[in-house]
């Protein structure tokens, strides 16, 4: 018999969470986010509750040529563009849209041999400072765009830094409309966070990753109360077994726990083998029975340990969500010192996952 962990994907919250974005973005088209095998949901597993999107973003070529072969005909956005000239023959085997946010990624166009023109997003660097033309280049290289006969349609794209803090994204628009003006084309702007809350940057298309998985984009639980995104992710287990501890006696791995009192102890077969968070401390959130307890001694590579005192009758079997509708994971990753975003990405392959 299996362990009894298991990550299910909700189906009906990625849809759920699909409307959510057109309520908020409702001139907009929607790239729905889909890269780091949609966030550790799986790709196969997402695509039926985003389907009703306008288009799917991604990094990896394979992704792409997946989403073709899982029936998808729309469009497809390559998010860092492609690294080499071979890629360039996929991109236009598979009819995918590319972003372009070099030199080096435009001479590869102007000599590539394609059999139709391929759709670019041509990529600003208006203050990330990671990828893309500075305001001051951006004309020269839309220019240089327009010229290569491989080049179909330009839309004009940049990412935001600040869209989710006190900086927020007003000095990055100055800089985008600086470096674009004058220029026709679409634009794609917004990420999650800019969904949300900057309605002013929404254009053409929105960005929307983290969201469409039910969590925040800035970390904070609260930030998304009341906007209807439902969590797309339950990782959950079961007691394994029990312990009696005494005061004074010590849990786990180096001794970094000792019960201040009598206590009992539930032991869930969860560890970060299977991707939780080794770095979780003392009183990270977990649900068991229905009800909030809090982890209690290191995290090890199958095992983590609870405390039982709010949930006296929990035995071996008892459910425990690590995770989910009941426990956000945002406020698991912010007591483990991270964002939802990892513990997402981090699932290990040995949990079994399941749609529903």
């Amino acid at each position: 018999m299996p362990r009894p962990l298991s990550a299910i994907i909700h189906t009906s919250a990625l849809a759920n969470n699909l409307a959510v974005v057109r309520r908020y973005a409702p001139k907009s088209r929607i790239w729905a986010v889909v890269k780091a095998n949609a966030y550790g949901h799986g790709l196969a597993r997402v695509f039926p509750g985003l389907r009703a999107t306008d288009g799917f973003g991604l990094l990896d070529l394979e992704e792409a040529v997946k989403l073709r072969e899982l029936g998808w005909a729309g469009p497809i956005l390559l998010l860092e563009g492609f690294f080499r000239p071979t890629d360039i023959d996929v991109i236009d085997r598979y009819s995918l849209t590319t972003a372009v946010h070099s030199d080096e990624q435009m001479r590869m166009l102007e000599m590539a041999r394609l059999s139709k023109p391929v759709n670019i997003q041509l990529k600003m660097n208006s203050g990330m400072n990671r990828l893309g033309y500075t305001p001051e280049r951006y004309r020269a290289a839309w220019e240089r765009a327009r010229a290569c006969q491989g080049v179909g349609q330009i839309t004009l794209m940049t990412h935001f830094s600040d869209a989710d803090g006190e900086r927020g994204i007003a000095y990055q628009m100055e800089a985008f409309e600086r470096g674009a003006e004058g220029i026709a084309g679409a634009r794609s702007l917004s990420n999650s966070a800019a969904t949300l809350w900057h309605p002013a940057a929404h254009f053409d298309w929105v960005r929307p990753g983290i969201i469409l998985y039910g969590a925040s984009p800035s970390g904070v639980t609260a930030a998304i109360e009341g906007t209807g995104l439902q969590p797309a992710m339950t990782l959950a287990s079961e007691l394994i077994a029990t312990q009696m501890v005494a005061a004074g006696q010590t849990i786990g791995y180096g001794s970094t726990f000792a019960a201040r009192g009598p206590m009992r102890i539930g032991v869930v077969a969860c560890g970060y083998a299977d991707g939780y968070s080794r770095t979780a401390p003392e009183g990270t959130p977990v649900i068991v029975d229905g009800v909030l307890t809090r982890l209690v001694g290191r995290v090890s590579m199958d095992m983590i340990t609870v405390d039982l005192t709010p949930c006296p009758t929990a035995g071996v079997g008892s459910r425990v969500e690590l995770w989910g509708p009941n426990l956000p994971i945002d406020d698991v990753a912010r007591a483990c010192g991270t964002i939802g975003y990892e513990l997402m990405c981090a699932v290990a392959p040995r949990v079994p996952v399941r749609a529903e």
